[in-house]
């Protein structure tokens, strides 16, 4: 069973070099929450690539302990260590509510 989307409530924009991610927070016609995330990364002058993943209510702590554990593991793992650190702060000015 498809279910349609009502409405967007919220968009928050990162962009990361070629690539811009959206992370959308959208409301099905029983109102509940639910939330997208799309990359989109351009190909050519004028087109674009994009990816959607949904992410139900139900599946929000999972997804937040998979994501957190994986990034974890890369951030712990010694053959990342001499690499540049992408997890600093400075990347805050790339991120802009939309909504």
């Amino acid at each position: 069973m498809k279910v349609e989307a009502k409405s967007e409530l919220y968009t928050q924009r990162v962009r990361a070099g070629k690539r811009t991610y959206f992370f959308d927070v959208k409301s099905t016609r029983q109102s509940e929450h639910y939330i997208t995330i799309t990359e989109s990364k351009r190909v050519g002058e004028t087109d674009y690539e994009k990816h959607k993943i949904f992410i139900y209510r139900e599946d929000f702590e999972k997804f937040l302990d998979a994501l957190n554990t994986t990034v974890d593991f890369i951030k712990n793992d010694p053959t990342q260590q001499n690499l540049p650190d992408h997890f600093s702060h400075h990347y805050t000015e790339e991120v802009e509510k939309v909504v």
